[in-house]
């Protein structure tokens, strides 16, 4: 996750236990197939409201900008 995200191993960390204090995921023990114990982080029933709640925020910002591009574009078209 460290990797992919291009932050560091104890940001990744940081993050994610901050994110299971608020409640917003929780991390789950299990056995991998390599016999190594591994974790699973999860989304809890908060956590997957919050991700809706953002994203809806996110969606009605997009939008906005989309019509505000629309209007633009049409005022230029007007002009010509």
């Amino acid at each position: 996750m460290s990797r992919q995200l291009g932050i560091s191993l104890g940001g990744v960390n940081y993050c994610l236990r901050a994110l299971i204090e608020k409640g917003l995921v929780k991390m789950q023990r299990f056995r991998g197939s390599d016999r190594k114990l591994a974790f699973a982080y999860v989304l809890t029933p908060r956590g997957i409201g919050e991700k809706t709640h953002l994203t809806r925020r996110f969606l009605a910002r997009k939008m906005k900008e989309y019509e505000a591009l629309k209007a633009e574009i049409e005022s230029i078209e007007g002009e010509l």
